[in-house]
């Protein structure tokens, strides 16, 4: 195996034996496999796309296949093999409608869809031939690896938006495009950063359709305390991203007597309205996910993982018979709640059936954390802000967003956070702000110095944010604004946060806690000329280049 995709790879160049992530080598090879057939089935589905026809079913193949790769979604090998048999039968689909169409050279340019012995062991061998480094070039490899990884991004987020009945055929349009590109030998570097940042455009795009589906759905977040204290009663622990799923399981509990605790990245659905009517939702448990295996120790209950972010249970774990995985997520021997058909909500039945049996959870901290500060949020606020930003009492913004991780050197955000100057505010989304958003910094004139809009797609809050403060102070520039960026990045969603930014031409943005072993030095040296790219240094060091 070859994965270099997440910042916590083995020595910051590449896992080679088992991901840090957990990931086995199989999983990993299998992963690979299914990446490049995926690329084979853009090919036909690009095609029959220039023939004026849409096929659905691919589309949500490709990103439901996507984002099963994306770290810490989807270690259960079966699940994999299964998808490789399904990347056969949609390829039979395409192949046989271009013929009828009269395209009959669907593949002249990929010969990948065309081998017959698809036994797993065949799999495995097959995979090993086509993973990250049978790219022989390192500077187009990275390319097309940034390329790749954003391309994850998008399709996690449209996979939010369309559970929630939200699709834009451009988005799918440009994932199949650019799967493609990654196989087209003929593409020079400047071709492949261009696609990179269209890919960052698209990313814009995507968060943005994101963001319509789930305030059209739930309402526009609402400043909001959010209860980190328990209950008596027993209760399911949602993780994950997926707030469809979190719907279908609150109407399902409802009037069962059992609560229903978010975890992690799913905390800002505490902030929307829609789900304010439940009165069985009860708060949010444990931190960030990288805390889980000891955290869900202490639940007692059953735990219902929606997407990514899933940590293999340790052998000694006593709740890996209590985890439910559904959607992207899965690992072996945890029970999968299947799929929704035709838009019918997810029968969640058993999990509630097993919450009933268990025990309440047992407390490991108490209070609340403030959060909803979403752009219409915000924008009520408005005047308030800049009024604090005019006067002095607010010197600077920092856009603290993005990913949470294990390394011990991730406690250089708690640090930078406690700091901070007290005429300074915190922006952030994603779950980099558990390394901050429970720490008693306080407020200025009322306005809370961490301002959280929610999860990290909620990233589009931000950038909206700052486009309006750059539109009320008459600037031309949105670097001209007083905005600093320190952000943290874990996995790929946060990579198709970065490439939006780079997109609207935000620059000077410093990304921690190391740059990603995916960019080889030319690419990396390209992203600092062009954009000011940089790492992270110590906490003094950086608090003085960003304050002056």
């Amino acid at each position: 195996m070859y994965c270099y995709q997440c910042q916590e790879t083995a020595a910051g160049k590449g896992c080679t034996v088992k991901g840090v992530c957990g990931k086995t080598e199989e999983v990993a090879n299998l992963q690979d496999l299914l990446m490049y057939l995926m690329k084979g089935v853009s090919h036909l589905s690009v095609r029959l796309r220039k023939k004026g026809e849409e096929m659905p079913e691919v589309n949500k193949f490709i990103t439901d296949g996507l984002f099963m790769t994306i770290t810490n979604a989807n270690f259960d090998k079966q699940r994999f093999v299964k998808k490789i048999e399904e990347a056969f039968r949609v390829c039979e689909k395409l192949k046989n409608r271009l013929a009828e169409l009269g395209v009959t050279d669907a593949l002249c340019n990929f010969k990948g869809l065309d081998w017959k012995d698809r036994t797993p062991e065949e799999m495995e061998e097959k995979a090993k031939s086509v993973g990250i480094l049978s790219t022989q070039n390192e500077d187009i490899r990275s390319l097309r690896e940034l390329l790749t990884y954003g391309i994850k991004g998008l399709a996690a987020y449209a996979e939010h938006a369309a559970n929630l009945g939200f699709e834009e055929t451009e988005i799918y349009a440009f994932m199949q495009e650019g799967l493609v590109a990654t196989t087209n030998d003929h593409l020079s570097a400047d071709e492949l950063t261009g696609l990179v940042l269209k890919c960052g455009s698209m990313g814009v795009k995507v968060m943005a359709l994101l963001d319509k589906a789930n305030t059209s759905t739930f309402g526009n977040p609402e400043i909001t305390k959010v209860n980190i204290g328990v209950r008596n009663n027993p209760a399911i622990l949602i993780s994950g991203h997926d707030l469809r799923d979190l719907q279908d399981l609150l109407e399902q509990t409802e009037g069962t007597g059992v609560d229903v605790y978010t975890h992690s990245e799913m905390l800002p659905a505490h902030y929307y309205p829609a789900f304010k009517k439940f009165s069985h939702f009860a708060g949010n448990y444990g931190n960030a996910w990288w805390k889980q295996t000891e955290e869900f120790e202490t639940f007692n209950g059953p735990i219902l993982f929606t997407t990514n972010c899933l940590v293999p249970p340790r052998s000694n774990a006593t709740y890996s018979d209590r985890v439910y995985t559904t959607g992207s997520a899965g690992f072996a021997g945890f029970p999968h709640i299947a799929n929704r058909v035709n838009g019918n909500p997810k029968d969640f039945s058993q999990i509630i059936e097993h919450a009933k049996k268990c025990k309440a959870p047992t407390e490991i901290e108490k209070g609340e954390i403030i959060g909803g500060f979403a752009h219409a949020q915000v924008f009520a606020l408005a005047d308030k802000v800049v009024d604090a930003v005019k006067s002095g009492a607010i010197r600077k913004f920092f856009v603290m967003a993005g990913c949470d991780g294990r390394m011990k050197n991730r406690e250089y955000y708690t640090q930078f956070a406690e700091k901070l100057p007290n005429d300074t505010v915190i922006l952030t989304a994603g779950c980099a702000k558990y390394r901050y958003n429970k720490l008693p910094l306080g407020d200025i004139g009322g306005i809370p110095r961490v301002l959280d809009a929610g999860q990290c797609n909620d990233s589009y809050s931000l950038v909206v944010i700052a486009l309006k403060l750059k539109e009320i102070f008459q600037l031309n520039d949105v670097n001209d604004l007083p905005i600093a960026y320190n952000i943290g990045w874990y996995e790929q969603k946060a990579v198709i946060v970065l490439l939006a930014l780079l997109s609207l031409g935000v620059k000077n943005i410093h990304l921690g806690t190391t740059l990603p072993a995916f960019l080889s030095p030319n690419v990396a040296k390209i992203l600092v000329e062009t954009f000011g790219i940089a790492g992270i240094g110590t906490v003094d060091e950086d608090l003085k280049l960003f304050l002056g």
